[in-house]
């Protein structure tokens, strides 16, 4: 399908894709949603052939944007319990030896 329009130039369609292959599968979507709502109609063809997606991922960015508002829980990027124990943990003596 041929896009109408370019709202873009060229230097900000490639920082686009460059952009686009670093994010997971769920931040594409959403990344290429919120731009094609920006643009309106026709945002999301031009968006897709932007990035070289399915027009659909596009509207099923759209569609999650919807509820995003809902999905506090999500807002962590590593898992609990990971990083560094404390010292305390790891060394039960040592607030003993030091105190």
């Amino acid at each position: 399908m041929a896009v109408a329009f370019s709202n873009y130039s060229l230097e900000i369609e490639n920082a686009m894709q460059l952009f686009y292959h670093t994010l997971s599968e769920k931040e594409r979507r959403r990344y290429v949603a919120v731009e094609a709502v920006k643009l309106g109609y026709g945002g999301q063809s031009y968006l897709a052939s932007v990035v070289g997606c399915n027009r659909d991922t596009v509207a099923s960015g759209i569609a999650e944007l919807a509820t995003l508002p809902d999905e506090a829980s999500e807002n962590r990027i590593r898992r609990p319990g990971g990083g560094r124990k404390k010292a305390t943990v790891s060394e039960p003596d040592l607030v003993d030896n030091f105190f």
